[in-house]
């Protein structure tokens, strides 16, 4: 009973910390509250994001601002064609005792190595760097030269693509693209909110962040998102619209007509997962169908795969999300 109580206070307490994260951000950041708020979502679910968008939109910005409200150690890693897995996970040197000249190897760390980690435009680098992020994206740890290291907690990738220039990259393979929690597109600012950013970044103001959460704040807060608990319905609900994602499964003329290949099980986990931090950070202390319906295109976008009928005709994952909504 104690700890249920703990519980829900510490739900009211998120609450209030959502609204000064937004606030802080909003500092720097103009616009962009539904990016943000589904970052938040992604990070206390312990999944990661895949951010599309055109350069200039501030996505760095964005996730360096986020870091420094949350007080996590932030790196960037920017992506190249000649990006070798070493510069990521980090590599052995030689070093030699001063007081007895013997040499032993020591492991320097890599920028893997912190609690959010931005790998921008992760489509630049050959699939064998890509490849390096993949363990410690989904076990939070890198081994290097037989050697296994844990990854400080929490951890969180937040990848960037370029949506336009696609000659001379290396597209994400499925199965690393499953990886990420969210596929999130981010948009042009709208006239108000780009002449807002136009008068703050010309100008000599400087904002003051505070910090709002620390590293054990959101470790207890990701262990409080699965003490949540889900009425069946709504766990019946995402797992129905995931299977209607696949055409082998009996699914809609429209899958059938326009999907290759649709979403997996881990789909459904990041449903729920994703339902609960929304309705947590709603201030309720269970989700219902609504908060599926909310971040089911950035958790589905990335995972079904259509087919050249759809290419023909100008068909989206987007679109076909909406329209299976619509029947579900």
């Amino acid at each position: 009973m104690a700890e249920k109580h703990r519980d829900i206070t510490a739900v009211e307490e998120l609450g209030v910390a959502y609204k000064e994260i937004l606030h802080q951000t909003g500092k720097v950041i103009i616009g962009q509250e539904k990016i943000i708020n589904e970052l938040i979502i992604s990070l206390l679910s312990r999944g990661h994001c895949l951010l599309v968008g055109v350069p200039g939109l501030a996505k760095t910005l964005l996730i360096s601002t986020l870091a420094q409200v949350l007080d996590l150690k932030f790196n960037r890693i920017q992506f190249t064609p000649d990006l070798m897995p070493s510069d990521i996970t980090g590599t052995e040197i030689i070093e030699e005792n001063r007081i007895d000249g013997s040499k032993q190897f020591k492991f320097i760390r890599g920028p893997v190595f912190a609690n959010i980690v931005l790998a921008d435009e992760i489509n630049r680098t050959p699939p064998k760097t890509q490849a390096a992020l993949l363990q410690a994206m989904q076990e939070h740890e890198v081994t290097a030269a037989g050697e296994t290291y844990k990854l400080t907690e929490p951890f969180f990738v937040l990848a960037t693509q370029n949506p336009i220039e696609q000659e001379g990259t290396y597209p994400l393979p499925e199965a690393q693209l499953d990886r990420f929690m969210f596929n999130l597109w981010v948009d042009y600012p709208t006239f108000e909110e780009e002449k807002a950013i136009v008068k703050s970044t010309t100008g000599d103001y400087k904002a003051d962040l505070q910090k709002i959460l620390s590293a054990e704040q959101i470790i207890a807060l990701q262990d409080l998102i699965r003490r949540v608990p889900v009425a069946d319905n709504v766990v019946e609900y995402a797992v129905k619209l995931v299977r209607m994602t696949r055409p082998q499964e009996g699914s809609p003329d429209l899958i059938q007509q326009y999907a290759r290949w649709g979403a997996g099980p881990r789909a459904s986990q990041f449903l729920i997962l994703g339902a609960k931090t929304r309705a947590l950070l709603d201030g309720r202390t269970t989700p219902n169908i609504d908060d599926v319906k909310a971040i089911a295109v950035p958790v589905l976008r990335h995972r079904i795969v259509t087919n050249f009928s759809a290419e023909a005709e100008g068909i989206s994952t987007v679109t076909l999300i909406t329209q299976l909504l619509e029947s579900l």
